[in-house]
Parts: C-alpha cells; structure tokens; sequence
C-alpha cells in the first residue's frame, strides 16, 4: 500500500471513529494453487493429497467466532485438508493491526466496515455473512418500545455499525435518528455499566454483555434479529481470495460442518467452550442462549446497499461503488 494511500486510511479511520483500517493486499503470501496442486503420479502409484492451505483470521470473541472455534477444536478443517489459525482480538483495532501486519487473512467484519475500507481504496471482499447479533436495550421503566425513546439518548459507537443497527431499527419505529439523542462510548463494557447506573435509556450491546445485562434487570427494545437487520460478515482482500480461493472454500466446508455438529450435540458438550472464548462470566453458564446457526451464506444485495446508502447519508461513502463490487463469489454467488 502506498504512503498516501494509509495517509488516506488513518484520516478516515479518525473521523468515523470506526474500526481501524487495513491493508490491501495484506494476506499471507502463500500460494494456495502450489500448495493445492496435486503431485503428479507416475505409472500406477496413487496422487499425493494436496498439502493443507494455512487460513489465518482475525476474530472479535463474540457469537460469529463459534463454528469457526468448533471446526478447529474438534479438526474438522483438518478433515476438509485446511488449516484455520484462529486468532482471537479484544477490540477490533487490535485485529486491524494484525491484518495490516499480514498476520490474517481475513476478518470478521460488518457493511458499515466494508464501505469505509473501499472508499479508501482498499479492495477487500465479503465472502459470506457470519451469525452475530446487536441488542437495544434499557433500563427506563417509561421506556417500552423502540419509538419510546424519542428525546432519549442512546448510547453507541457513531459511524459504525451500531450506528447504523440503531437507525435502521428507529426507522421501523417511524423515527430518525434526529429524533434521540446520542452519546458515543465506544468501550462496549463502559456502555453496559453506563446504561446500568441509568447514564443513558439505552444503549447498542452485543453478546456477552446482552446477556450481562439482563441478568441485571435490563430490557431488550430490539435487535438485528427482530428487526431483520444482518451487518455481519466475513471478509478477505481480494489478493487473498487470489491466492487462497481453495482454502476459503475449504474452510467453509469445515464451518458447514461445526453447525451441524452444534446442532446434533447438547450444548453441555461445548459450553466451556463458548465461555472460554466469548468472555461470558462462568457463573452465566445457565443463562447463555447459543443461536441457531446455519451453514454458511453470501450476503444478501440489499442488505449491502442498505448499508452503503447510510454510509452515504453519513459521508463515509463518496466513491460509486456498488453492492457487487464487494461481494466475492470465491465460495457463493450472491
């Protein structure tokens, strides 16, 4: 990446405020077609196996890293003949850093994200959604719906995909985001204790702390489940994609094979686990509801130029770039 082009990346990661950006092109330079090719026999003598591909991600320890932690743990990657190093970020600017280090391939990601990431130039591709999920919550009594909290304030991170979870559910309430007022708290623990000292009438969560939160007497409004909303996805540079094509599908195979594994054993069998790796404190151990995954999908369109039209609303998007132009089809077509 050129010098101005990160000049370029650091100015628009400091004013929105979102997840640090990252390098075009960062992925491990590895070869996955040498890696993948088989060795050629002579006579009689059977093919060699392809040499297992090295895919290394970048993951926040939230819900969307489950079925990838599971198809490592219990060596389904290794059966699908690729290896997923997984490595795990408290905050998404340390993934960042690791990914512009090329220490990842891919990440997981949101639309917001992946808007801001190209208009600085960087070609980075979703190649499927992943499970993750965003919760409304309160702790204000006179607070009963989504469109009660007109004149409240509302705790998030702006120009982020919280940011964005929150309008798109305020617009089903019949409300704008002109309509509340915001506090900007990035720090996901500072929002839960905020909003439990009665700092704020609500405020933009994700899991573990969703469920910290109700256990502590708050009240989910909404979330990207109800409201129909899915931000979440996984992405890689388009010079990853290239080299490793194989391995990612590779991996999805893998992933495909952890939910269905999650879905015939008793979540007893892997709790420990989601605990361990997610951060729920151990005494929720009876509290924590692991979603229903499904096999691996690409990103629906409109989900994508839903995103990208707020992106625009908000400045964050200037360039004409389309919904298409960031989808991969390296495992699904859109």
């Amino acid at each position: 990446m050129e010098r101005k082009n990160w000049k370029h990346l650091m100015k628009i990661a400091m004013l929105t405020a979102a997840v640090g950006l990252v390098a075009a092109g960062c992925g491990n330079s590895n070869n996955a077609n040498a890696g993948n090719a088989n060795t050629a026999s002579t006579g009689n003598a059977a093919e060699a196996p392809a040499e297992a591909v090295t895919i290394s991600l970048g993951l926040l320890p939230s819900i969307d890293a489950i079925p990838f932690i599971i198809a490592h743990e219990q060596g389904f990657d290794k059966q699908h003949n690729v290896n997923l190093d997984i490595q795990t970020f408290k905050s998404a600017k340390d993934r960042d850093v690791a990914f512009q280090a090329g220490k990842v391939d891919g990440l997981s990601a949101d639309l917001v994200a992946i808007s801001i990431y190209n208009e600085a130039g960087l070609d980075v591709k979703i190649t499927s959604t992943t499970t993750g999920e965003f919760d409304l919550l309160t702790g204000n009594d006179e607070v009963k719906e989504v469109k009660d909290l007109k004149g409240k304030t509302v705790i998030l991170s702006k120009n982020t995909s919280t940011q964005y979870t929150v309008a798109m559910m305020l617009k089903q309430a019949g409300l704008t985001e002109d309509d509340i007022t915001v506090t900007e708290v990035p720090q996901i623990p500072t929002r839960l204790e905020l909003l439990k000292n009665n700092k704020a009438d609500a405020a933009v969560l994700p899991e573990p702390f969703v469920t910290m939160g109700k256990t502590a007497g708050l009240r989910v409004l909404s979330s990207t489940h109800s409201a129909g909303i899915n931000p979440f996805v996984l992405a890689f540079p388009q010079s990853a994609i290239d080299a490793k094509g194989q391995g990612i599908r590779d991996m999805y195979a893998a992933y495909d094979e952890a939910v269905d594994y999650m879905k015939t054993h008793d979540q007893s069998e892997y709790i420990d686990l989601i605990i361990k790796e997610v951060g729920y404190p151990d005494t929720l151990k009876n509290e924590i509801q692991v979603p229903e995954y499904l096999p691996a999908y690409q990103v629906d369109v409109k989900e994508v130029e839903a995103a990208f039209a707020w992106a625009r609303e908000k400045g964050l998007l200037t360039k004409n770039i389309s919904a298409e132009d960031v989808i991969s089809d390296v495992q699904f077509k859109e």
